[in-house]
């Protein structure tokens, strides 16, 4: 274990050994990250500990930095523990040198079905048993983490002493077909709130989709600059500040002259990389809500076909504006862009993968015992509302709080007062 000191924290390292195959525990074994802070004050004192779980799938714990509110609000009441899943950060990571060592796409396939919520719960067992022994702890899961939240709830309810969730309640009993068919009316409504706020956009995004249209644009990373690879910029519609920085990405991609300039490309190249910190995002986003003897057979693809409004190339015919998409995950990423474009074969046969273990126990949540508290917001982008809602009915015991005053990424930018909010609905009187 490695000690630091950081404005007013103490950061203690811990790396733990777990099983690739939670169900073959004596094979592959690979390691899993966990950043510990407890505050200054705090050090030396048996406080309860709070696990944070993370967004994405494939994304790292978020570094603080100093001065996070939410972060300040637990450490009043918490030791907190923020892990990097399975694959990402500081644990054994899940990229391009994986192919080196598994050259056999259906291994590769194999090999990554073991990065889903389900195996996250697992690690964060064995971390618990090692920390506190038999205690329970507390957990607090932001977006895909709020999804890793419920899968706890499901199957180790008993190891868990409240459970906090933001921007993350999914729907138990959705397909990835009814997911994706609920939200991108969502996308669509957040294109039409960013058109109307600045409607001079709609002319400068159709002028960029239509040069895309008619050349052919490189980003500085090699991957080419598509019309629908800029439509997808619109992932950052969800976010407190996402419709102003498309906005000011927007402003003057051709700079003056008459193809997009350095400046645009560097910039759309930045909030591409944005969205993800590597391949597994990508590969197993429609996973995410795999379960049962159904393939995801690239969901989102599919249903993008019933909203003909997303078709940029006939929006360029009839003068209607070039709609952005949201987070949706297609083949042709896996054609494009060159981090990506190794793991095609693997990604093709995760969506085809005709069966996926449950990520939910009904019967568990609906007679759960855990005190939970879940902050649902009314326009979330990523995930839908009445499919949250629907989620809120079945949990039994579980506190929602519906607003309407913050996005998605509530938790970060509300300096501290969602997870106030919520610790306040969970210590109420039922």
């Amino acid at each position: 274990m490695t000690t630091s000191r950081h404005l007013g924290t103490v950061h203690v390292d811990h790396t733990f050994t777990v099983p690739l195959d939670h169900n073959r525990p004596d094979d592959q074994q690979i390691q899993v990250y966990a950043r510990e802070i407890q505050a200054t004050g705090q050090a030396g004192r048996d406080l309860p500990w709070l696990l944070f779980l993370g967004g994405g799938p494939g994304a790292a714990s978020p570094r603080p930095f100093g001065g996070e509110g939410w972060i300040n609000r637990a450490l009043r009441d918490y030791r907190v523990l923020m892990l990097d899943q399975r694959g990402t950060g500081r644990s054994t990571p899940v990229d391009r040198r994986l192919l080196a060592q598994i050259r056999d796409p259906g291994a590769q396939a194999d090999y990554l079905s073991h990065f889903r919520a389900d195996a996250i719960v697992r690690d964060a067992e064995i971390i618990r048993r090692t920390l506190i022994g038999d205690r329970p702890w507390s957990v607090l899961g932001q977006s895909f983490g709020g999804l890793c939240t419920i899968t706890y709830l499901s199957f180790a309810p008993h190891r868990l002493a409240q459970a906090f969730i933001t921007g993350g309640l999914p729907g138990v009993c959705a397909t990835a077909d009814e997911v994706y068919r609920a939200l991108y009316p969502t996308v669509t409504l957040k294109n039409t709130e960013h058109y109307d706020r600045f409607p001079g956009d709609v002319d400068q995004a159709r002028a960029v989709a239509r040069y895309l249209h008619d050349h052919r644009v490189i980003l500085p990373s090699g991957r080419p600059l598509t019309v629908k690879t800029f439509q997808a910029l619109g992932n950052m519609l969800g976010g407190t500040d996402g419709s102003l920085r498309l906005h000011y990405l927007l402003e003057d991609p051709f700079t003056g002259g008459t193809e997009p300039s350095e400046a645009f490309l560097y910039q759309v190249e930045r909030e591409l990389a944005d969205v993800a910190g590597g391949p597994l995002y990508y590969l197993l986003h429609e996973a995410t809500y795999a379960q049962g003897m159904a393939a995801t057979r690239w969901s989102a693809q599919r249903i993008r076909d019933e909203f003909p409004a997303f078709d940029a190339e006939a929006a360029l015919g009839s003068g209607a504006p070039i709609l952005f998409t949201g987070e949706m995950i297609y083949p042709w990423m896996f054609d494009t862009d060159p981090v990506l474009q190794p793991f095609r074969p693997a990604a093709h046969l995760i969506a085809e993968r005709p069966a996926w273990p449950a990520l939910y126990n009904i019967d568990r949540l609906r007679n759960n015992t855990v005190p939970v508290a879940a902050a649902i917001y009314h326009d979330d982008m990523y995930l839908d509302r009445g499919l949250s809602l629907s989620t809120a009915q079945i949990i039994h015991g579980l506190k929602p709080w519906l607003t309407d005053e913050y996005q998605h990424d509530g938790l970060r930018t509300s300096n501290g007062a969602v997870l106030e909010h919520l610790l306040a609905l969970i210590n109420e009187h039922p």
